[in-house]
């Protein structure tokens, strides 16, 4: 019984192991822009069933619960929360926050789209609107070189003024993807999220309209994570891992007395 005891408090530890590299990293990216933080889901393992609830005791009595005993535990599931994070004024023309639902689209090297809430945009060198890392943004737009002032609506339109004109000129307008389920969307690093069949294909449409967020130019949305939080999680991870450590210490010298009474 001791070894069972054993393996179901490795379950444990192994658990929160997880648990514990899922805050280090929610705490890594503090300040990284557009980033959401994860949350580890854990199920319990298979019971071992020795009597059944309801099974009979004596002639016209039953058992009124089970007699199962579990074997552990393990990590379902990491989830992102979606929550909105605060917003920080850059002054630059061409960071944009999303205030609400919605990603920004990316055409990634490897042809797929990728998904984020980092608006930290520059310009290549034809002046096509890009990411830092010099993906493009989808739908591809171009700020026409020489333009004096960039402007962002809250609705997504783009427009710029160019020298001796009194008038912005309209040169884009700047869509948000909304998902069903953006949980289900797949982490794959360099702040993107990619589409998968949990999240459903994504609703295209510009900022404000069916949900969808509005745009705030010259900010940047921050990291949503919440540093006093993520502390108490790790000291709560920390406790539990010493508390399923000192059952397989317990266990080892229950059998530790058997083998030396037997």
């Amino acid at each position: 019984m001791s070894t069972n005891a054993m393996h179901v408090a490795k379950t444990g530890l192994n658990a929160q192991q997880t648990r514990m590299q899922v805050i280090a990293n929610n705490l890594a990216n503090v300040n990284t822009t557009g980033f959401k933080r994860d949350r580890a889901n854990f199920e319990t393992l298979l019971y071992q069933s020795v009597r059944a609830a309801g099974s009979p005791t004596s002639d016209g009595t039953q058992s009124g619960s089970a007699f199962a005993v579990g074997t552990g535990v393990r990590v379902l599931s990491t989830e992102k929360s979606f929550t909105q994070g605060n917003m920080v004024n850059t002054d630059n023309a061409l960071d944009v926050a999303i205030d609400g639902q919605g990603f920004f689209q990316v055409l990634m090297p490897d042809g797929q789209i990728g998904y984020t809430r980092d608006g930290s945009f520059a310009l290549t060198s034809d002046g096509t609107l890009s990411t830092d890392s010099g993906y493009i943004m989808q739908p591809e737009m171009a700020i026409p070189q020489g333009a004096m002032e960039i402007s962002v609506s809250a609705d997504g339109i783009v427009s710029v003024k160019m020298p001796g004109q009194i008038e912005m000129q309209e040169v884009g307008q700047i869509t948000l993807a909304n998902f069903v389920n953006p949980r289900g969307l797949d982490p794959v690093g360099e702040n993107f999220l990619v589409e998968t069949p949990a999240s459903g294909p994504p609703v295209i449409g510009p900022p404000v309209a069916d949900g969808a967020g509005r745009l705030v130019q010259g900010a940047l949305e921050a990291s949503n994570v919440n540093v006093v939080q993520e502390l108490v999680d790790m000291i709560e991870t920390q406790r539990a891992y010493e508390v399923n450590s000192k059952s397989i210490s317990a266990s080892d010298e229950m059998m530790r007395f058997l083998s030396n009474k037997l």
